[in-house]
């Protein structure tokens, strides 16, 4: 008797993913091997193995790849600047191709000819695994359950677990679809479909609700190397460690609670909560320090290359020549970004306290509007008439058409 082809299911645990073990099996004749990658969710682990198992996986991995998010995903993007729509921090985003890029090399591992996973047809996710496992293997099979089944809601996936007598977490009165991973968490859906609803104190996992944070402000300092945040309060931490420690004290203040309707990719908005404070006090440190290390031109236009790279990493492509040649420019502008910032942390603010630099280009004795010996202003006059002399000309002409006429 020939084996069973098999089959890799990017595997979490939650609904979505519980019901399509025994939903492969029912439609397929493939034996379904899961994978879990841990990305920072460490609890939400905890019984997965023998959970897979008990609905029909073969055998299950679970794979620590916090150290890989974080050095090859969160930081590259930090650098940029990058935030879609100038809200999100991209924390599902960065985290989808490093699943699946394990995925693939667990299907090439154990000879699996396809790949399924649990994103919905309406959203982004599905666009970011299925990218990364076409740049990585485009002969491995991709399954998409949600665009085959004939389940058309959470309501009739928890119907369907029922009658499986599968373990779920949720509920029809306590439905929210929900990602965590170290950089963040997110809420969607149930009473948040309605952008008039306010998120209820209640929702958050992560973040104290900043009206009911302390009422002392703490400050917080990070030094960065190359772009990179290397310690926090003067102690060296790992970047993993780094951004747990930052969650915990931005978490206790409130920080980083974002509410906002986004672009899907596929067309529609979607409304979305989501806490990320670690990663708020990162973004707010990694932006002081450029203010101080980095000229005009290079600030600028980098700012203009934090959209496109946003782009870039909410719609799937990190795997690109594009994300690849935008990451080489950042680094470069990443050289001089060494220092400290000093933060102050109070009731959701972020604050700027302070920021020094070895490689600053901010000089106070040029700053200064006191006295000083070493800028002349009368050499700003020529500066403006050459700057201005395009406006000059213009109006010139615009005068003697006028005057023609």
């Amino acid at each position: 008797m020939s084996e069973k082809q098999k089959v890799i299911l990017a595997y979490s645990g939650g609904l979505d993913t519980s019901i399509i073990i025994p939903w492969l099996k029912e439609n397929y004749d493939y034996e379904v091997i899961a994978v879990a990658g841990n990305v920072g969710q460490d609890e939400e682990l905890k019984d997965l193995k023998e959970k897979a198992l008990k609905t029909g996986a073969s055998k299950i991995y679970i794979e620590d790849l916090q150290e890989e998010f974080v050095n090859d995903f969160i930081f590259p993007t930090l650098k940029a600047g990058a935030i879609y729509e100038k809200k999100y921090l991209l924390g599902t985003s960065m985290a989808r191709p490093v699943i699946a890029k394990r995925l693939v090399e667990i299907a090439e591992k154990e000879g699996a000819i396809a790949i399924c996973h649990g994103a919905t047809g309406k959203g982004n996710d599905q666009v970011r695994f299925e990218l990364t496992i076409m740049a990585l293997n485009p002969k491995l099979k991709i399954i998409a359950p949600w665009r085959i089944w004939n389940i058309k809601s959470r309501d009739e996936e928890i119907e369907y677990a029922m009658a499986r007598n599968i373990d779920i977490s949720v509920s029809k009165e306590k439905n929210y679809s929900m990602d965590r991973n170290l950089w963040h968490l997110s809420h969607e859906g149930s009473d948040l479909e309605n952008p008039w609803n306010e998120p209820s104190e209640n929702l958050y996992m992560i973040c104290t609700p900043p009206t009911k944070a302390q009422d002392e402000p703490e400050y917080v300092e990070i030094d960065f190397e190359k772009g990179i945040p290397v310690k926090v309060n003067g102690t060296p931490y790992d970047g993993v460690s780094l951004i747990k420690l930052l969650n915990k004290i931005g978490a206790k203040h409130g920080i980083g609670i974002t509410d906002m309707v986004e672009n899907r990719l596929v067309g529609v908005k979607s409304r979305g909560v989501y806490e990320t404070p670690g990663g708020t006090i990162l973004y707010a440190a990694h932006r002081e320090l450029e203010s101080i290390t980095l000229d005009r031109d290079t600030l600028h236009y980098k700012q203009l290359i934090a959209v496109k790279f946003a782009e870039l990493v909410y719609d799937g492509k990190w795997f690109t020549p594009l994300r690849e040649a935008l990451s080489a420019f950042v680094d470069e502008t990443q050289k001089t970004v060494t220092g400290k910032v000093r933060l102050k942390l109070y009731k959701g603010n972020v604050m700027p306290a302070g920021v020094q630099s070895p490689c600053s280009l901010y000089s106070e004795e040029f700053a200064t509007f006191g006295e000083d010996e070493v800028y002349n202003q009368k050499d700003a006059e020529g500066f403006i008439r050459l700057f201005g002399l395009p406006l000059k000309m213009r109006a010139l002409m615009e005068q003697e058409k006028g005057s023609k006429s």
